[in-house]
């Protein structure tokens, strides 16, 4: 599903030149770096970089990849990516699988406040509490994330932030293609978005990979209005590949009034027994009028 070669050619080409201290001049044929220059700025031969461009050199040394690293810019998630796929070779990581501990479960169900997920490396959602149900307007167990926003062309009003929400799966799943190259599951569900998204294919070409760690996550519901919400990631201890997220909203925020109405629909997304005109009040108090 990835590899080494096509990373560093992915890479090589977004390098500007002159920030490599390398003169460019209107004859330049090729955006970004050329493979000799990156071989002379690394300090290996232009023969050797080829082979790794070409797949054909599968093992380079820890030095080797510190210099490539260095010389096209990597960050520490590109760098980590670069490292992983060097490694396929050597030994390929299994791909984990199984339940959540009935314990975690039992942890999930006392975040009342916000919604909360298990979600494993392939964007699954194994398991979620009231309130994240509530905010996707469903069960949120079978729930790929993935699918959601970039095949349910119906749902993508939820995604205040749709386009970098697209960015972001993106570089997750690269990152997952290249810890778990072997599995079945993971490389269907890349080939399934390939094929239903132009967007996805654009992006997955470029090869970036992003971490999934925290930060801002704005939800836009049909019933209680926009929800800026914080998201936080936890990676659980047992090498299962799942990840705890987190959606807070900021106290006295406008986001933590959104979850108070939202905790007061049922399960089915009907505000709770105070007549019919309670669903009208409660879009009112999410988005009151102008003036």
């Amino acid at each position: 599903m990835d590899d080494l070669a096509g990373f560093l050619r992915t890479r090589r080409s977004r390098v500007d030149p002159s920030v490599a201290g390398i003169p460019t001049g209107s004859r330049r044929r090729v955006e970004g770096l050329r493979r000799e220059e990156v071989a002379h700025l690394s300090g290996v031969s232009v023969d050797y970089y080829v082979r790794l461009e070409q797949g054909r050199a599968t093992q380079p040394s820890e030095q080797v990849l510190d210099a490539l690293a260095r010389v096209l810019g990597l960050d520490e998630t590109e760098r980590g990516h670069l490292y992983r796929l060097a490694r396929q070779r050597r030994r390929r990581a299994r791909s984990p699988g199984g339940r959540p501990r009935a314990e975690l479960l039992r942890v999930l169900d006392l975040v009342v406040d916000a919604p909360a997920l298990i979600m494993d490396h392939r964007m699954d959602v194994v398991a979620g509490n009231r309130l994240a149900g509530l905010l996707y307007g469903r069960s949120t167990t079978g729930l790929n994330t993935a699918r959601h926003i970039f095949l349910d062309e119906a749902e993508r009003g939820l995604y205040a932030d749709w386009e970098k929400c697209t960015l972001d799966v993106v570089g997750h799943l690269r990152l997952a293609a290249g810890k778990y190259p072997d599995d079945p599951r993971l490389a269907s569900l890349i080939g399934e978005l390939s094929m239903g998204s132009e967007r996805f294919r654009r992006l997955w070409a470029r090869a970036d990979v992003r971490a999934r760690t925290h930060g801002r996550k704005a939800y836009r519901h049909p019933l209680v209005g926009l929800l800026e919400l914080h998201q936080e990631n936890f990676a659980l201890p047992d090498e299962s590949g799942m990840e705890l997220i987190v959606l807070a909203a900021p106290p006295g925020s406008p986001a933590e009034d959104g979850l108070r109405l939202l905790a007061a629909l049922d399960d089915g997304g009907n505000p709770t027994g105070r007549g019919p005109g309670v669903a009208h009040r409660l879009r009112l108090e999410a988005n009151p009028p102008a003036g």
